[in-house]
C-alpha cells in the first residue's frame, strides 16, 4: 500500500503514514540500521559512496540506517552482496517490524499477501497498484499533493513494479480484480498514459491466476458503494479485510464483519461484467482512445 503522505493505493511499498510517511522507529529498526551502518564503515564507503551500489539515493541509506525507514527486499539483497555481510543483513531483516499504528498495520498485510491462498480486489478510485503499468504508477505518484521529488517518485514507481512480481511468482494464488470503468475513463496521465494502462490490464488478464472484472459505468445495482476494499485468504483459510482512506488504514480481523465484506465482493461478481466480457471492454475502450 510509500516513504511520503499516503494516498489510497501506495500502501504496498511504504508507510501509510500522513505526515512524514516515515515509520515510528523501533528497535528492530534500529538494529538493522546499526548493522547496516557497522558493514558499510567495515567496507569503507560512505553513504554517499554506498547508495548508487545499491541503487537508491543517498537519504534512503540513510533513514534506514537512522531506524527511520524499512528497507525494501532488493534493498536488503543488494547490500547483503556488495557489503559481503555473511547473510546477517538478511537474518536481521527477518525480524524488522515497526510499532503498532498504521505502519504496523500495513507492514502485516504485506506479508500475508506473500503468503495468500487469494487476494480479492475492488477498486474505484485508481487502478490497484498491482495491476498499474509503468506510466499510469508514475502518472498518480507526480499527482500528489505536496508534489514529490524526481527521487520519490523513481524510487516509489521502482518499488511498485517490484511488487507486482507476486502475480507471476504465486501462481498458485487466486487473484480477482474488480475495477470500475470509470477509472479508465478518466484519463490518468493523459490518453498515452491510458492506452498503456489498459494494454497492462489485457496482458494481465491473460494469466491464469488473475481475473479481472470491470464493473460497468451504469450499474443500477451495486453492492461496493460503500467504497474500496480488499480481502485476503490465508493460508490457515481465515478470510481478513484491508481498506484505506486519506490518512489511516486498517486491517481487520473480526470474523463477522470480514464476512460481510465477502457478501458484497461475491455480489459485485455478479454485477460486474464477466471476465471474458470485461476484456471486450478494455478493447473497446483501447480502440478509442
Amino acid at each position: 500500500m510509500t516513504p511520503d503522505t499516503t494516498d489510497p493505493h501506495d500502501s504496498a511499498e511504504v508507510a501509510p503514514l500522513a505526515t512524514s510517511g516515515e515509520p515510528e522507529p523501533s528497535d528492530s529498526l534500529r538494529t538493522f540500521g546499526a548493522v547496516l551502518k557497522t558493514f558499510r564503515e567495515r567496507a569503507g564507503l560512505t553513504q554517499e559512496q554506498l547508495a548508487p551500489l545499491l541503487g537508491y539515493a543517498p537519504p534512503t541509506v540513510a533513514a534506514v540506517e537512522q531506524g527511520r525507514r524499512l528497507p525494501q527486499r532488493d534493498f536488503i539483497a543488494k547490500a547483503e552482496e556488495v557489503l559481503d555481510a555473511f547473510g546477517t543483513l538478511r537474518a536481521a531483516a527477518r525480524h524488522l517490524s515497526r510499532r503498532p499504528g498504521l505502519a504496523a498495520w500495513f507492514r502485516e498485510w504485506a506479508r500475508l499477501e506473500e503468503e495468500a491462498l487469494n487476494l480479492w480486489t475492488y477498486e474505484c478510485r485508481v487502478i490497484p497498484c498491482l495491476l498499474q503499468s509503468e506510466g499510469y504508477a508514475r502518472a498518480v505518484f507526480e499527482s500528489r499533493v505536496p508534489s514529490p521529488t524526481d527521487t520519490e517518485v523513481h524510487e516509489q514507481v521502482k518499488a511498485r513494479l517490484e511488487r507486482q512480481r507476486l502475480l507471476r511468482e504465486q501462481p498458485h494464488t487466486g487473484y480477482s480484480f474488480i475495477l470500475e470503468e470509470g477509472l479508465l475513463l478518466r484519463h490518468i496521465g493523459g490518453e498515452e498514459v491510458t492506452r498503456g494502462a489498459i494494454d497492462s490490464l489485457l496482458m494481465l488478464s491473460n494469466l491464469r491466476n488473475v481475473q479481472i472484472q470491470i464493473m460497468p459505468q451504469r450499474q443500477e445495482e451495486h453492492a461496493g458503494l460503500r467504497g474500496p476494499l480488499q480481502l485476503l485468504e490465508t493460508t490457515e483459510n481465515r478470510w481478513l479485510s484491508y481498506a484505506e482512506g486519506q490518512f489511516h488504514s486498517h486491517l481487520n480481523t473480526d470474523a463477522k464483519q470480514v464476512g460481510m465484506m465477502l457478501q458484497s465482493y461475491a455480489k459485485m461478481r455478479s454485477q460486474a461484467l464477466s471476465p471474458r466480457d470485461s476484456v471486450s471492454l478494455l478493447e473497446q475502450l483501447r480502440g478509442e482512445l
